[in-house]
């Protein structure tokens, strides 16, 4: 049999889960009633430790939160039924809350409580999933969060810094103190495309923090190391070694590249691209290769406006038609319009992609072996 204190226990154990706390506190009616079993007195603690069992039926009466349910059970020992605690029942989230009698626990559900009363149903189940995000932060804080998650839209920066966006009364450093809980909450709106993305390349927003970028050598002879991380604005100043430089949108995709003679790959810049305009550029043959999907497209405009010289690999209708099994759906386009500098059969294929059901399709999708047939096609024109 159960004390109260242990069944307390036992239900602020739960409470620690976050599957069961969204279960329970937005699950609706269904949810409720729960009941714990409590367990009942032996025939031998009747008969040999009466007094435990005494106590042990006081406290149970004690219990104000919810409601006990109690059975009659015979005994030998007795010679007639004795009712005794069988389950704790409890019919809704607050006598759940009371029942842990907690202070703490209590706290975190009056914030969860203002932060579903006051922000659209797509961020309640990370509220109250992942507490981390906003405990210790100030209330208004995190409603002024809520509120620019919902709000903001993709290229709403405009090339301005995040901090001088000036949403809702937020101060220059709201989005340093929040970056986290802001990503999260647009994961959540925009199902991932965020963190994929990054913020500022999300919003179009000028990168103030430094951007390391992943530099490979596909030489093997050109660098003294054949991957390092590299800051963009280095790369804006510094030249690299070799005549042909490859831009790839992802990271992910170092394992499909090739060696490729007096050829520097650089991976990862996203929107940041500024750094192309370098005049060490211009007298080198670059490509580009990214994702095949509308803000892979956008990226590749981006490049070819500091780059006219810039050549696109593996981003036509073609190599699209030829695995749209493999492709998916984007979430969020970078536009409804094809940005400037796409080719006509570029902004064709941007047309098509926001049309598409499945509009999408990753670089690492393509097979190994057309990849490097494509590269190694760009290396020896």
């Amino acid at each position: 049999m159960k004390s109260p204190e242990a069944c307390r226990r036992i239900l602020a154990k739960q409470w620690e889960s976050p599957a069961v706390r969204e279960g329970r506190l937005l699950g609706g009616q269904d949810a409720w009633p729960i009941q714990l079993s409590i367990g009942r007195p032996s025939s031998r603690s009747l008969s040999s430790d009466l007094d435990t069992v005494k106590r042990h039926v006081e406290a149970w009466r004690r219990v104000t939160a919810g409601k006990v349910l109690w059975k009659k059970v015979r005994y030998r020992a007795t010679g007639s039924e004795v009712e005794v605690p069988a389950y704790w029942q409890l019919s809704k989230p607050t006598e759940w809350v009371d029942a842990i009698r907690d202070k703490r626990v209590y706290t975190e559900f009056e914030s969860m409580a203002k932060w579903v009363e006051h922000s659209h149903p797509v961020f309640h189940r990370l509220m109250v999933r992942k507490r981390s995000l906003w405990i210790g932060k100030p209330a208004e804080e995190v409603l002024q969060a809520l509120s620019i998650a919902e709000t903001i839209t993709p290229g709403c920066a405009e090339a301005r810094p995040l901090r001088a966006m000036g949403l809702f009364g937020a101060d220059t450093k709201f989005f340093e103190r929040h970056f986290r809980l802001i990503v999260e909450l647009l994961d959540e709106r925009f199902e991932g495309e965020v963190s994929r993305i990054g913020l500022e390349d999300f919003l179009d927003a000028y990168r103030e923090s430094e951007h390391w970028l992943l530099v490979y050598d596909l030489d093997g002879g050109l660098l003294p190391f054949r991957r390092m991380r590299l800051r963009s604005v280095d790369l804006q100043r510094q030249p690299l070694p070799g005549q042909k430089i490859l831009l790839v949108e992802n990271e992910s995709c170092i394992y499909q590249l090739p060696d490729l003679k007096g050829t520097i790959a650089v991976l990862g810049s996203g929107f940041d691209l500024n750094w192309t305009n370098a005049d060490w550029l211009r007298t080198r043959s670059v490509a580009y290769w990214g994702d095949i999907d509308t803000w892979g497209l956008a990226f590749l405009a981006k490049a070819r406006q500091s780059m006219p010289q810039l050549i696109p690999l593996l981003m036509t209708s073609e190599v699209f038609d030829r695995y749209d099994a493999k492709a998916v759906r984007e979430p969020v386009i970078a536009g409804t319009e094809p940005p400037p500098g796409l080719m006509p059969v570029e902004q064709s294929l941007y047309g098509k992609l926001i049309q598409s059901q499945r509009g999408r399709l990753e670089q690492e999708l393509i097979p190994r072996e057309e990849v490097h047939a494509a590269l190694l096609k760009w290396l020896d024109d």
